[in-house]
C-alpha cells in the first residue's frame, strides 16, 4: 500500500489504550504507511514499550483552539480554498444544530487543521471511537474528498446520539467493532454490511509467559483500571469490607482517574485502607508484574446513568493470559468472554453482596480458581488471538482506498 493513511485518536500514547498500539504496531508490521494524528497530548508520564516500537509521526491538533488560534484560522483560510470544505461545513452547522457545545466547534476547528497540515498523499482517515475522532476524521474527510472509517469500542457507541450514530455509519467507508454487543447495536442503524465484529485479541507473543504462583502470603485481590464510576470500584470496596473476618487478604490496584480520592477516603471510612495499595497509572511490565503476584483478578464493571459502560475490557484478556482467574459483571460483551461457573465468575453488576460471596468462595477454593484460569486462557488463546483481527482492519483499509 503505497499511499499513506491518517490516524485520528482522541490522546497518544495511553496507558490504558494498548489495544490501539498494538492494533498500529500490526498495521504498521503489514507494510501501511501511516501517520498519528492525537486530539490531545498525553498525560501519563511513563509509555508501553509497544508505543515505542512504532515509528510512525505523531501530530498534535489543537486541544483548545484558544491555544494555538493562529494556526486554527490559517487553516481554516486555507481549507476554505476548497470544495469539500463547504460541504463540512454544511454538514457541521446541521450537526451543531442538533448538539449545541463547544466541543462541536473545536471538533471542525480540528479537522480544518488536519485537512490542511497532512501530506496530500493522504488516501485515507481511519478513526478511534465513534464519538470525537470520528467526528474530526469524518469533516476532514469530507474536506480533503477522501474515505474514512472508524473502530468503535464502548463508551464512545452507548454516549453518542442516536442520529449522529446513523450518520457517521452511513458516509464511512466502513466501521468496525470489538464486541458482538456493540456490533449488533451498531449494524442495526447502518447499511448491511457497513460494521463488522472485528475483536482485539492479544498478541500473546508480546506477553510475558504465565506465571508459577506462590501460594503464601495473604490471598491477593488485583484490579486495573480507570478510577471512574462505570468500572464500579465503589462496588469493590464495599464488598471487600464484608470479606470474613479471619481472611488474610490485601488489594492491590493500578490505574489512575478522577475518582482516586473519593475512593481513597471510602477504604478509610470502610476500616480496610491499610490492605490497599494503590498504585497509581503503570507501564505495561508493571501490570504483569503484578498480576504475577496476584491470586485473583476482579472488575466490576457497571452501566452508569450516562449510558456509559465497558465493552470487552483489554485486561480480563490479559489476565487470563497470566493464568490469573477473573471475576466479573455480567454486562455488555464481558460474558462473550467470560462464562460464569465455567472460566470465571460473573456477578450482576451493583450488587455488592454478590461480589464478596464469589470472591470469598474463589479464596477458599484454589483448585477451582486453577480450572477458571486455565479454561480463560484456552479461549483466549484458541479464539481471541490479534493477528485476525489486525488482519481485517488492514484489509479493509485496503479495500476502501481501492
Amino acid at each position: 500500500m503505497s499511499k499513506r493513511i491518517g490516524i485520528v485518536v482522541k490522546g497518544y500514547p495511553r496507558l490504558s489504550e494498548t489495544f490501539i498500539a498494538q492494533e498500529l504496531l500490526g498495521l504498521q508490521e503489514r507494510g501501511i504507511v501511516f501517520d498519528i494524528w492525537s486530539l490531545r497530548h498525553p498525560t501519563d508520564t511513563a509509555i508501553h514499550p509497544v508505543n515505542e516500537a512504532i515509528t510512525a509521526p505523531v501530530r498534535y491538533l489543537p486541544e483548545y483552539i484558544r491555544h494555538e488560534p493562529g494556526r486554527v484560522m490559517r487553516a481554516l483560510a486555507k481549507a476554505a480554498t476548497r470544495r469539500g470544505f463547504w460541504r463540512a461545513a454544511v454538514i457541521w452547522l446541521r450537526d451543531l444544530a442538533r448538539a449545541r457545545d463547544a466541543n462541536r466547534i473545536r471538533r471542525f476547528a480540528q479537522a480544518a487543521v488536519l485537512a490542511t497540515e497532512a501530506p496530500e498523499d493522504m488516501a485515507f482517515l481511519y478513526a478511534h471511537f465513534l464519538h470525537t475522532p470520528s467526528s474530526v476524521a469524518r469533516y476532514a474527510a469530507i474536506m480533503r474528498g477522501i474515505p474514512w472509517g472508524f473502530s468503535a469500542h464502548a463508551k464512545d457507541i452507548w454516549t453518542t446520539a442516536v442520529w449522529e450514530k446513523r450518520e457517521k455509519i452511513a458516509h464511512a467507508a466502513f466501521g468496525v467493532t470489538c464486541t458482538r454487543y456493540g456490533a449488533e447495536h451498531l449494524s442495526a442503524l447502518g447499511p448491511a454490511g457497513r460494521v463488522s465484529l472485528v475483536y482485539h485479541g492479544l498478541d500473546l507473543s508480546r506477553l510475558p509467559p504465565p506465571p508459577m504462583r506462590d501460594e503464601a502470603g495473604p490471598f491477593t485481590i488485583l484490579s486495573v483500571g480507570r478510577l471512574v464510576e462505570k468500572k464500579g470500584y465503589d462496588l469493590l470496596l464495599d464488598a471487600l469490607a464484608d470479606l470474613p473476618d479471619g481472611m488474610d487478604w490485601r488489594f492491590i490496584h493500578i490505574g489512575g482517574g478522577g475518582l482516586s480520592r473519593d475512593l481513597e477516603k471510602q477504604a478509610d471510612a470502610l476500616g480496610i485502607a491499610t490492605r490497599i495499595d494503590w498504585r497509581g497509572a503503570q507501564a505495561r511490565d508493571a501490570v504483569f508484574a503484578a498480576m504475577a503476584e496476584a491470586d485473583l483478578f476482579v472488575l466490576p464493571s457497571r452501566i452508569t446513568a450516562s449510558g456509559d459502560r465497558d465493552g470487552l475490557p483489554n485486561v480480563l484478556m490479559e489476565a487470563a493470559s497470566q493464568n490469573l482467574p477473573v471475576i466479573s459483571t455480567a454486562i455488555s460483551a464481558i460474558p462473550e468472554f467470560v462464562e460464569d461457573g465455567v472460566s470465571g465468575r460473573l456477578v450482576p453488576p451493583e450488587d455488592a453482596p454478590a461480589l464478596r460471596a464469589a470472591i470469598a468462595e474463589l479464596a477458599d477454593d484454589p483448585a477451582t480458581r486453577a480450572t477458571y484460569a486455565t479454561r480463560l486462557r484456552h479461549r483466549l488463546v484458541t479464539d481471541f488471538g490479534s493477528e485476525a483481527g489486525i488482519d481485517a482492519v488492514a484489509s479493509r483499509i485496503g479495500a476502501a482506498m481501492r
